[in-house]
């Protein structure tokens, strides 16, 4: 049976970047990253539920996120979930699960806070990477030279007037999308 183990998160530093050094001389960056969910509570209040993840980041990608990245700072992460183990000062077994980035994003401030809307600031920006080489191509999501390829014979655009609802208001389209 095949596994997968993939994590993705989008969400906001709760503080600076910590920069530390394996024995080795490796560098490793650990962010606090804080996604939020908003539920209604049983008198119909609106409540706000924060969940907190520890991102491992290694080597370039680590030295990019310590040195661009502050609290606050809007990020989204790809990885996988890790859960270590070790014997605390009493003896006692302890474990921690993290999350060991294999990519990091930077978003700009003025990054949607949730599809369809946009947060203060400017006109939204495309997302850094931290890593150096994800602007190279060499493929991805079907395209020979990287990103989507929704303009060939096989996907024409529609123009607005076909994407109009019955209401007369314009649906999203893949083009409307920020991300």
């Amino acid at each position: 049976m095949a596994s997968l183990n993939k994590c993705l998160i989008m969400g906001r530093l709760g503080q600076d970047p910590e920069l530390r050094y394996t024995q080795t001389q490796t560098l490793v960056v650990t962010l606090n990253v804080a996604t939020s969910e908003f539920r209604s509570s049983k008198d119909g209040q609106r409540q706000e539920q924060t969940e907190w993840h520890r991102i491992v980041v290694w080597g370039k990608q680590a030295e990019n996120c310590n040195k661009y990245l502050k609290k606050g700072r809007a990020v989204f992460v790809e990885g996988r979930i890790q859960t270590r183990s070790w014997d605390d000062k009493n003896g006692q077994k302890r474990y921690a699960t993290d999350i060991v980035a294999n990519n990091v994003q930077f978003m700009p401030s003025s990054a949607p806070s949730s599809y369809g809307t946009q947060g203060a600031g400017s006109e939204y920006e495309a997302p850094l990477s931290a890593d150096p080489f994800a602007s190279q191509s060499g493929g991805g999501y079907g395209a020979p030279g990287g990103g989507d390829s929704f303009s060939s014979p096989n996907f024409p655009k529609a123009d607005n007037k076909e994407r109009e609802s019955s209401f007369g208001q314009s649906t999203p389209s893949l083009d409307d999308i920020p991300f």
